[in-house]
């Protein structure tokens, strides 16, 4: 044993140390101890001479290479669930005032709160709760499943071997059942066939999947070469070997593409093939089949439901939305079938169980229908009028046709007596004839006047310069009037620099004559003349 180099004080001390490492050799002395509590083993070499300057040693040991600051005082025990340690007869100062326990106040109380609390009826006093405090280390801390009872999970596995062993009993006694009906059966039948016998077999463990198939089943795959690059995660081989791969069902170039990357083959590899005896039909049968089509109806009720105004959305509510499609099926469902119960009110139903009557059965009645060699109607049947929901044959104020019966100018009228006014009286044909009359003589007085009207005389047209720029050469003025006018036109320009020397009662005169239409044109300011400013 290579010991470590240490200065004794003295010969005597160096040799009592060295036969007591031969008696421990011997096994006549008790083991060393470092400064843990543990057996320090003699045949492994102590390589370090001396402990560092900070750990106040005063002879060599390992300590400094373990973890010396770790505290003996971290536990990995957990609290003791709902363990109560005292209970007491009478409420205590600075108990729960609802419950009664000390180890809490009311606002901390998990009880129910009663109506009149532990403190002021004194009964019903629940025991303190065991309190404990733990210190817990790094790991500790951070162990989720720190104070978990693995016989928590008891009552799980207990349901599930109750479940398979009432469903292997269940088996067993159809199975039983068969056989008895098998034995009985077989003194009248000789023989059974095989497939019923094939069939019990099968139905006996139809739960259970054969071990090899399972294996197969649960067989988890790297995935490499992936686009990321490496092996980024598993994958499940879900398909059993024996079956045959979707692209090697129709070899022919031109058949359904397969997409080697997603696995994927959309359309049907085999369209001519009986469906009965077809195993794969393509990817998007799965879309059009199943579940994958109600989600999808789902989402289609949920989009118009939107868009008509009803606050659903499939993702961020998918339970509203669905119970939203389930009522809407359902009223859907009663709607029909009320008005399905209508229609069967009003025309009867064909389909019923009802007994119907011996005339329409055989086809007997009494009416009498001749019939001529080839085989049609002479007499006996009459041709039926379609009806009408609106009322028929209705005349009103004596008429015997309705309104609408006649067309003459562009206007309806009535048949009988010609005439164009809805509620007018009928007249008959004695109307008709003086309606006529009234017409042949308004033809005949128009006719009269445009015989004897003469051709108008044209008039001869004035010029009268009342508006306009242009001033005829023909026109003739008032000389008089002229003067009148422009003494008018200066007093409304007076008027127009100062409004006060306006009236108060204005009268206007909205007529105006040549005279006064030459005056304004002779006073208007003329804007592009040199001289327009010494006119006034």
């Amino acid at each position: 044993m290579a010991t470590a180099s240490v200065a004794f004080k003295s010969r005597e001390d160096h040799r009592k140390q060295l036969e007591l490492e031969e008696a421990r050799k011997a096994g006549l002395a008790p083991a060393e101890l470092d400064e843990d509590g543990k057996e320090i083993n003699p045949h492994i070499p102590q390589y370090m001479s001396s402990a560092p300057w900070y750990l106040n040693a005063e002879r060599p040991s390992l300590k400094h290479q373990r973890k010396w600051k770790s505290d003996p005082n971290y536990t990995k025990s957990w609290y003791d669930r709902g363990a109560k340690t005292f209970q007491a007869e009478k409420f205590r100062k600075g108990a729960c005032e609802n419950c009664g326990a000390l180890t809490h106040d009311k606002k901390a109380c998990v009880e129910r709160p009663r109506k009149l609390g532990a403190k002021w009826t004194g009964k019903h006093i629940a025991p303190d709760e065991k309190i404990e405090t733990f210190e817990l280390d790094y790991d500790g801390k951070r162990d989720r499943w720190n104070g978990y009872d693995a016989a928590s999970y008891k009552h799980v596995i207990q349901r599930y071997e109750a479940r398979d062993e009432a469903r292997g009993k269940f088996l067993k006694d159809e199975q039983l059942k068969k056989l008895e009906e098998k034995n009985n059966n077989q003194n009248k039948e000789d023989g059974v066939s095989d497939d019923e016998d094939n069939e019990d077999s099968l139905k006996v463990d139809e739960a259970k999947v054969d071990e090899s198939k399972q294996m197969d089943f649960a067989k988890v795959e790297k995935r490499v070469r992936t686009t990321g690059g490496g092996s980024t995660g598993t994958v499940r081989n879900l398909r059993i070997r024996e079956d045959t791969a979707k692209y090697l069902l129709n070899l022919d170039v031109n058949s359904a593409h397969y997409d080697p990357k997603t696995r994927s083959m959309r359309e049907d590899p085999l369209p001519d093939m009986d469906p009965n005896e077809k195993f794969y039909a393509g990817d998007n049968q799965n879309r059009v089949s199943g579940q994958a089509l109600e989600f999808k109806q789902l989402n289609v009720h949920a989009w118009e439901a939107f868009d008509k105004g009803h606050d659903v959305h499939m993702q961020a509510a998918p339970s509203q939305a669905e119970l939203l499609y389930k009522n809407f099926k359902i009223n859907k469902e009663k709607l029909k079938s009320h008005t399905k119960d209508k229609i069967m009110e009003k025309y009867g139903n064909a389909a019923a169980d009802e007994v119907i009557p011996r005339e329409l059965l055989l086809g007997q009645s009494e009416r009498e229908v001749e019939y001529d060699r080839a085989g049609r109607i002479i007499k006996g049947q009459e041709m039926a009028l379609p009806k009408s929901k609106y009322e028929e044959d209705v005349y009103i104020n004596n008429h015997t046709s309705v309104w609408g019966s006649w067309w003459k100018d562009h206007q309806w009228g009535y048949k009988c007596c010609h005439q164009n006014v809805r509620n007018s009286y009928c007249t008959g044909a004695a109307g008709i004839e003086a309606a006529e009359a009234s017409a042949d003589l308004m033809k005949a007085n128009i006719a009269r006047k445009e015989a004897t009207e003469e051709a108008p005389v044209a008039a001869e047209e004035k010029r009268v310069a009342t508006w306009g720029s242009e001033v005829p050469d023909d026109l003739v003025l008032d000389q008089k009037r002229l003067t009148e006018a422009l003494q008018k036109e200066d007093e409304r320009k007076r008027e127009e620099r100062d409004e006060r020397k306006r009236k108060y009662n204005v009268k206007w005169n909205d007529e105006v004559t040549p005279e006064d239409m030459e005056a304004f044109r002779m006073k208007r300011v003329h804007h592009d003349d040199p001289m327009k400013d010494f006119l006034n």
